[in-house]
């Protein structure tokens, strides 16, 4: 049976992604910081759950014991967004937990656990970007430029592993409506997290880049998806959001 871990397991598309994993087939690892969250899924799943925060490196060095000598597939899914502030206006802390957690925890969990990859004869790895990490818009300059660095490392890492076991993908979904995303970009306010989505027929949800992970998983070894852009039929472009009148 084929081994995966995902990172931020305990909600949103990381949660999503490791229920669709075990329902393929694979035996799951949900990693998250949040131990009671993944022990839940985990019990529902039947996954591994491991607690880890990715930006520590001792909690990585733990997950990388835990993983042991092979692994099939590393999701990097864990990330997220913290305030909507200009550039000129920027909260320092607030981007320096982006990069940290979508570029620096991406790295060290992927460092850790390439050799294992590699072993496997047939490793995947799938980074989960973002539009963000295509195109920049106002007020999310901190998000866009992690998200850029994000696939700028993924693209980068390809051309490294060539000749390896190994494939890489990303994907970068566009407006997907979780759970938990805006409400951490806004602090936990509610009413500016529902706005986002005020109007929009049919965002994204977690269970859609949970599919084209495991999609992108389920391929022949030979082939490798550099890149999946996903975007809810009603968001033409990163500015440009079809809204029902209000």
């Amino acid at each position: 049976m084929p081994t995966a871990v995902v990172t931020g397991a305990s909600s949103g598309i990381g949660e999503a992604t490791a229920r669709a994993l075990s329902a393929a087939g694979y035996t799951v690892l949900a990693v998250a910081r949040r131990r009671d969250r993944i022990e839940r899924l985990a019990e529902e799943i039947g996954a591994i759950a491991l607690t880890c925060d990715i930006t520590d490196a001792d909690d990585v060095a733990r997950l990388a014991e835990a993983v042991g000598d092979r692994l099939d597939l590393l999701v990097n899914n864990a990330g997220g967004a913290k305030g909507m502030a200009d550039v000129a206006a920027a909260d320092l802390d607030d981007w320096r937990w982006m990069y940290e957690v979508n570029v620096l925890g991406t790295v060290a969990v992927t460092k850790a656990l390439a050799p294992a990859l590699v072993a496997s004869g047939a490793g995947t790895i799938i980074n989960v970007g973002s539009t963000a990490g295509r195109v920049v818009y106002e007020g999310g300059g901190g998000y866009t430029a992690a998200k850029h660095a994000l696939a700028a490392v993924t693209e980068t890492l390809r051309l490294e592993l060539n000749g390896q076991p190994v494939r890489i993908t990303e994907i970068s979904p566009g407006m997907v409506k979780t759970e938990e995303f805006s409400l951490t970009r806004f602090d936990g306010d509610s009413a500016r997290a529902e706005a986002v989505y005020a109007g929009v027929d049919e965002p994204l949800v977690a269970e859609d880049i949970a599919d084209a992970i495991c999609w992108v998983a389920t391929r022949p070894a030979h082939v490798d998806i550099d890149l999946m852009v996903i975007k809810p039929v009603a968001q033409a472009a990163q500015w440009k959001v079809h809204r029902r009148p209000s």
